[in-house]
């Protein structure tokens, strides 16, 4: 089921993570999950060779219908949740309030028809409970660590890390022979408990720009 909702790209490139893919789907399908199963892969559904930013952060939001398979986006349908807030406040006081549109309902979809691979560190969370994929154990750990290292091996990218769980893909891409092909931006998770101790005023969105202008990229619209 997961496997086959990714871009054809992406299976031929994974094709050596199938069996790990479905060990974690065998595991997270045995108890209720968020987001629903049909669009969990939803930020594999990108080309892979046209992604030119990963903005990894931790989980899926864990209350029933604020995921929808991409990190941090939301059904514009519903309240707005508080990373998402948080992420507007620093958008806003980086680039300025046009970005932000009227501030009711936040579409990042306009971030991932750019190149912008909204991903997590487990694509995958149980309803109401945080966290709760995020164990080794689960292995969306091993899954995402390499998923890009295979974009990668394939081309240089920026990756904006946020958060602890985010970060710490950094240290371990370092072994890879293709770290030096990834530019990182780092800043603090925006959730509610974190924000402002490192997210605001951090300027992920400039520094981002700034460094696909030195890979060559044309910038991200980060208008939402």
């Amino acid at each position: 089921m997961f496997f086959e909702q990714m871009h054809p790209t992406w299976q031929n490139w994974l094709a050596d993570e199938k069996a790990l893919l479905e060990s974690i789907e065998s595991k997270v399908v045995a108890a209720e999950f968020l987001p629903a199963e049909d669009v969990v892969m939803r930020a594999f559904s990108l080309d892979p060779t046209q992604i030119k930013v990963v903005l990894l952060g931790q989980d899926p939001y864990p209350t029933p219908g604020d995921a929808v398979g991409l990190a941090f986006a939301m059904d514009v349908q519903r309240r707005i949740p508080r990373s998402l807030k948080n992420i507007a406040l620093e958008l806003k006081s980086d680039l300025g309030p046009k970005f932000v549109g009227d501030g009711n309902s936040l579409d990042l979809t306009r971030w991932s028809n750019q190149g912008v691979m909204l991903l997590n560190r487990a694509l995958t969370v149980e309803s109401g409970n945080a966290g709760s994929h995020l164990g080794k154990e689960f292995g969306w750990y091993e899954f995402t660590l390499k998923a890009i290292e295979r974009i990668l091996e394939d081309h240089s990218i920026v990756l904006m890390l946020w958060g602890n769980f985010a970060k710490s893909i950094g240290s371990e891409l370092k072994t890879s022979k293709y770290f030096d092909r990834a530019l990182i931006v780092e800043s603090t998770h925006p959730s509610p408990l974190s924000a402002s101790k490192g997210f605001f005023g951090s300027k992920p969105f400039t520094r981002t720009n700034r460094a696909l202008k030195d890979l060559g990229l044309e910038p991200i619209d980060w208008s939402c």
